[in-house]
């Protein structure tokens, strides 16, 4: 089934139960048109945070939340609705495995529908590494329930026990009079509907057979041999495409506008809306030459530039949305900091960076009289419908948003610009339209990773005990600000700013800024105490999990078996984030004239019970390298208004010939929920690479990146 090739209507019914509101399709013709006979189980949840960008999570209050749906057909082939979606993170594969693993099927046998706003339950979103430990267990709990009725259908058939009977290989059997009955067999003009309600058994990951083995990305020979279509690919009948005049800066406000000369060329449509003014064109050569033939005046005002960004930051925190950041206290920080024999005080900065996906945003938007669809890649297909809707003004029933399986987002995709745009260019042209930005507008129009300036004050014991603990963050966000170290005396606090740049979600949110500030000044002050980072680190903490890893990252890198010198130093960070412990040793070489090469980086990780051992790899590794990139090189560079660098060619993101050797511990806790993997592993790189450049030159870098420029 191609939900491209699904008409766009369905109705959905809303029923309350316990008090909760749930969506269910009741109409059986509109099923079966859809989907052919079989069984439908559908799983109902209560309200799940939901995550804006950057921002605090608010809890999601309309009622239909992370409902999951399985269908299985007369051909046996079992359909998974998600509004989760497929950026890279491999869940199309790890969903599959945990629902094969309780439904007792191949994973080769399961399809997900994925990001179809007209196919799918409503969903928060991809992100916060929220996909293993939400959707996960109620895909798991709609298999299980699933396959219960199976086993009560065939035993009502054959009118036996069904604790009798067997679910294996997508058969039910009777292992005493050796008959059996496929599921397809068993489902096969009927249409039950179950409200998945308690808790059903579950497989044990200790009893995971198909779950918890390593398994090829599903779909992966489509990607390698290029016949995935990504939302650029798409081709729709009629097709225009579109372009959109940029001002040449932020904030700006349009004084006088000249189309003339791009009307005249065949084919061109000019869409000019206040602010707003984009182009249609039969090809896009036609529409670059449209664009360029645009006379557009502008207003730019005067706005602050990167050399002012942390004077600023500190000046302008509003102190209104800081009360609303309430600090994490403990303690007496004064009268601990009185009475310590070691005293810091420090700062660390970071800088803004872009996401840099392969693929820019780009969406396929068309209109069939009030009916909208689009096609983009976007993290949040729910979302982007309602701005769609509230754009146009339009219901959301009449908004159908599909998510392609997209290059990558690295929490860069929350919104819908592209699709908006995309929308308004195909309103006015009467013509379906396809938009895909360029990489320089990639760089200059979407948001950012916040910047921030961190100010941290500690105090502690000679023999290695903290004892005080102050952390101002300003600007760049509170994911993980807190501290996995005991101390008894702290103050933890976020302070937000008025920010110069549009900024928002980026992988790890603000854990990265945070770990790097915090696990850079715990090096400091296990150094000013005379004592090993890792043995440091291991005294204040309890905590087991942590203690774990770090453990498991030291005897995988022989922490201690050979020590810094000059030019060549190791260096260790870790933490814990969204449910995953993480331990990062980094290993660097600077030469006499400070170039920098990081030889090797070693990471130990623990997300409980580990579901693709072979996708969780690739996450770790991918993590380090995207972590490398902003440990060392990667800064956006503005001035009053105006992106200088947007282009790779001036923005400077690891290269092959940059990559260090690099070895991932995986830590399988089977004893332990799974959690997501996604986000956490980039937390640990900046530090340890930056602890590791002390250890081997002397020199503390206390802002990201730690050295400008190329690497070596």
């Amino acid at each position: 089934m191609n939900p491209m090739d699904l008409e766009l209507t369905r109705e959905l019914k809303q029923h309350e139960i316990n008090g909760d509101l749930h969506w269910f399709a009741l109409d059986r013709r509109e099923f079966v048109r859809l989907f052919g006979g079989g069984l439908l189980v559908c799983a109902c949840v209560r309200g799940l945070p939901a995550q804006e960008s950057g921002r605090a999570r608010t809890t999601h209050e309309l009622p239909k939340d992370l409902a999951a749906w399985l269908h299985i057909g007369e051909d046996g082939q079992v359909t998974i609705l998600t509004g989760k979606v497929e950026m890279g993170q491999n869940i199309r594969t790890s969903l599959a495995q945990q629902v094969a693993e309780e439904l007792h099927v191949s994973v080769e046998s399961i399809s997900l529908t994925m990001g179809d706003t007209d196919l799918v339950p409503w969903d928060a979103g991809t992100f916060g590494s929220r996909t293993t430990p939400t959707m996960g267990p109620q895909l798991r709990e709609m298999a299980a329930t699933a396959r219960e009725m199976l086993l009560a259908m065939a035993a009502r058939q054959w009118q036996i026990d069904a604790s009798t009977l067997v679910a294996e290989d997508g058969r039910i059997s009777d292992p005493k009079t050796k008959r059996s009955l496929s599921y397809g067999e068993l489902t096969r003009g009927q249409k039950l509907v179950k409200i998945v309600e308690g808790d059903p058994t579950l497989t044990p990951a200790t009893e995971w057979k198909v779950a918890g083995q390593p398994a090829h990305k599903v779909d992966g020979t489509a990607f390698v041999s290029g016949r995935h279509q990504y939302t650029s690919d798409l081709r729709r009948p009629g097709m225009l495409y579109g372009k959109i005049l940029r001002p040449p800066g932020f904030r700006a406000k349009l004084v006088s506008f000249d189309d003339s000369a791009a009307k005249a060329i065949s084919g061109v449509t000019v869409v000019h809306d206040g602010d707003f003014i984009g182009v249609t064109a039969p090809d896009l050569w036609s529409g670059d030459q449209a664009l360029s033939k645009l006379k557009a005046q502008w207003n730019v005002p005067p706005q602050i530039s990167e050399r002012e960004m942390f004077d600023y930051f500190r000046k302008n925190a509003d102190a209104d949305k800081s009360e609303l950041e309430s600090p994490e206290v403990s303690g007496s920080v004064s009268k601990a900091m009185a009475s310590a024999e070691i005293k810091l005080a420090q700062t660390y900065t970071v800088a803004y960076i872009q996401h840099a996906p392969l693929e820019p945003r780009a969406a396929v938007a068309e209109w069939q009289g009030e009916k909208l669809t689009v096609w983009t890649g976007t993290q949040r297909p729910f979302a982007v419908r309602d701005e769609l809707a509230a754009t146009f003004r339009i219901p959301t029933e009449q908004v159908r948003v599909m998510v392609p399986d997209t290059g990558s987002a690295y929490g860069g995709k929350h919104t819908g610009d592209a699709a908006v745009e995309a929308a308004r260019l195909a309103k006015a042209a009467g013509k379906p339209v396809k938009l895909v930005w360029t990489r320089e507008e990639e760089f200059t129009w979407a948001y950012f990773r916040p910047s921030g300036v961190i100010d941290v004050k500690s105090g502690a014991l000679r023999d290695g005990t903290v004892t005080a603990w102050e952390y101002h963050n300003y600007n760049s966000g509170p994911a993980a600000i807190g501290t996995p170290y005991n101390i008894a005396n702290k103050l933890i606090q976020f302070h937000p700013v008025d920010a110069p740049l549009r900024q928002g979600s980026y992988r790890g949110l603000a854990a990265t800024a945070n770990h790097f500030a915090r696990e850079s000044h715990m090096d400091e002050l296990a150094h000013a105490a005379g004592m090993d980072p890792l043995q440091f680190r291991l005294k204040n903490t309890a905590n087991d999990r942590l203690r774990a890893v770090y453990n498991a990252v030291a005897e995988k890198a022989g922490w201690g078996k050979q020590k810094s010198g000059a030019g060549h130093g190791f260096g260790v960070a870790g933490g814990i984030e969204k449910g995953g412990y993480v331990a990062t040793i980094a290993e660097v070489e600077v030469d006499s004239k400070h170039s920098l090469r990081v030889v090797r980086v070693v990471e130990a990780f623990e997300c409980g019970a580990v579901v693709n051992p072979n996708g969780l790899q690739n996450q770790i590794e991918g993590s380090i390298i995207m972590g490398l990139g902003g440990a060392l090189s990667e800064a956006i560079h503005f001035e009053n208004g105006r992106i200088l660098n947007p282009h790779f060619a001036e923005y400077r993101v690891p290269r092959f010939q940059h990559l260090p050797q690099i070895d991932v511990v995986l830590v399988d806790r089977k004893d332990l929920p799974s959690a997501g993997a996604g986000e956490t592993p980039i937390v640990g790189v900046a530090p340890a690479v930056a602890n590791a450049i002390f250890a081997a030159t002397g020199e503390r870098l206390r802002a990201m990146p730690l050295r400008a420029g190329e690497t070596s």
